[in-house]
Order: structure tokens, then sequence, then C-alpha cells
């Protein structure tokens, strides 16, 4: 999941939470969380003031943003200490599972 500016959202990006007007939770969602992205539903949300959305995966590149390699290999390194005790070991897959599932499966990017 990726939290972006409205003005970088595309069509067909899948939204991950709900939106709110103003970013505010309160009050009623005005699009909710699965909802694909179209053209006109952009407009609309930046037409109702809507300055940022959180997307599944992570489709834009901004700065200081680390790749999903960067990520795992960074774990890794964490738990090399540690690679023996079973418990830690659970822990780093649950960690893996959740920044790859955070990424996307493909680090949230596609080849163009």
């Amino acid at each position: 999941m990726q939290k972006i500016p409205l003005n970088l959202a595309t069509a067909d990006m899948v939204l991950a939470r709900d939106v709110f007007r103003n970013d505010s939770p309160a009050g009623i969602p005005i699009c909710g969380r699965s909802t694909i992205l179209t053209d006109s539903l952009i407009s609309r949300l930046a037409h109702l003031g809507v300055q940022s959305v959180y997307v599944e995966g992570h489709p834009v590149q901004q700065d200081g943003d680390r790749s999903l390699e960067d990520q795992l290999a960074d774990l890794d390194r964490r738990f090399a200490k540690v690679g023996d005790n079973r418990y830690n070991q659970l822990l780093l897959g649950m960690y893996r599972k959740h920044i790859t599932a955070m990424m996307g499966d493909d680090g949230g990017r596609t080849a163009e």
C-alpha cells in the first residue's frame, strides 16, 4: 500500500483505503476501499478537494523510496545474527510476507 498525491493517481489503480473528503477520516467515505480508479473518478475526487489516496502495491516511485529487493535484503541483514532461533525465523517470515504484501508481489511496479 502506498499513499500518493491525487495528481499522481492513474486509471486502473486500486484504492487500499476508503477516501474521505479533505483526507479527514471523520464522516462518511466518499469512495470505498478496493475501488478501481478511473480518469473521471480521479477528476471528481480532485473537485471534492481530496489531496491524496492510498493505493494497492507501490505503483509510484518517489524520492527516497527503496525497492522491494532492498527492503528484504536489509531485513535479512537485521536477522542474520539470530538465524538459528526458530522464533526469530518466524518473525522474519512474517515481516517478509508483510513487506511483500505492502509493496505488491512484484514490488508494486510493472515493467514498461
